[in-house]
């Protein structure tokens, strides 16, 4: 198997940037951080929001609750309070399914 370089993770990632991963504009990123109590960005002295990887694993379940599941904001706030442990586990359930499912894709177009 060729050798292939670890991917270099960031500390903190803009507004700009989480906007960018989920393909939504800043507004809903700053909508959802006032809504979900389990986003809480550092803000430096202009303001500016810097959100750390556990923010964008938080956005992700968010993310999946809401869009890809289609549940209300309330639902998804109601869901996160009573059994987050449950959601963060289909959450990472999925995504490693779906990491399983990119490697067999790059296996497949190598052979």
């Amino acid at each position: 198997m060729p050798y292939k370089e670890k991917k270099v993770e960031k500390l903190y990632y803009s507004i700009g940037e989480v906007a960018k991963i989920f393909d939504v504009n800043t507004s809903l990123i700053r909508f959802w951080e006032k809504e979900f109590d389990i986003i809480k960005p550092k803000k430096n002295k202009k303001g500016n929001r810097f959100f750390t990887k556990q923010d964008i694993d938080n956005f992700h379940i968010i993310f999946h609750l809401v869009k890809e599941k289609g549940m209300t904001l309330s639902g998804a706030k109601k869901k996160l309070k009573e059994n987050k442990e449950d959601s963060v586990n289909n959450f990472e359930i999925v995504k490693s399914l779906s990491e399983i499912k990119n490697l067999l894709n790059e296996i497949k177009d190598t052979l």
